[in-house]
């Protein structure tokens, strides 16, 4: 692995975990003695993360990590709408029903796996992760695929957001059996209609939540 790759992965890694917060500095010199890579293969992996998004400049004095602000989360949601709706469409009427059949079994134990604390949650995501793998396969479309992989990165981020709350979790695998559902039945408007409910109500949830923390005082 390249030097500028393995600087590109950490940061990248750190970023979507959390570990690098919005707004967070990433000044050339201090980055690359910590990750312990040269300056150049540094700046080579800050530009391929300003490419993902996921990294601004900052009035000449280097980086830092983008904001999830409300206005730019609303942009995301608007521009998943239309892809992943499409998507179950597509898959609907493309699918595979016997990949979708051992989801639904998953996803249908999921609210007993959520109560597994953090190990039961970190399954849940990746159950998440089976599921968009197994839309993708059905479509099967490139181009589409390449647009939901760019909007998937920055969800990574977002989805923190709603770790933490079981009520919510619960409902969005009530909400995407249902979508697993549909696909099965080869049903594409009940798909793309379940799929826009689970998005209209994992944006009001993330809404309500930056909402609650924004009127907490600061100490």
């Amino acid at each position: 692995m390249s030097a500028s790759e393995r600087a590109y992965r950490q940061l990248r890694s750190e970023i979507l975990d959390g570990e690098l917060a919005p707004g967070a500095g990433l000044l050339e010199v201090e980055q690359a003695e910590r990750i312990g890579v040269s300056r150049t293969p540094l700046r080579a992996a800050v530009a391929r993360l300003i490419a993902d998004g996921l990294v601004v400049g900052r009035n000449g004095r280097g980086f830092e990590v983008t904001e999830l602000s409300i206005a730019s989360i609303t942009g995301l949601y608007e521009l998943r709408e239309g892809l992943e709706v499409h998507a179950a469409r597509l898959a609907a009427e493309r699918r595979n029903p016997e990949g979708f059949e051992a989801l639904r079994v998953q996803f249908r134990d999921a609210p007993e796996l959520l109560l597994q604390g953090e190990t039961g949650i970190h399954r849940y995501y990746e159950l998440i992760d089976d599921f968009e793998a197994a839309i993708d396969a059905a479509v099967a479309n490139p181009f589409l695929l390449g647009a939901l992989e760019s909007v998937r990165t920055h969800l990574a981020r977002i989805r923190r957001i709603a770790r933490g709350n079981q009520a919510r979790l619960r409902a969005a695998a009530a909400e995407h059996l249902l979508i697993i559902d549909a696909i099965i039945a080869g049903d594409t408007s009940l798909a793309a209609h379940a799929t826009h409910i689970h998005l209209y109500q994992s944006l009001t949830n993330v809404l309500a939540t930056l909402g609650e923390e924004a009127a907490v005082p600061a100490d």
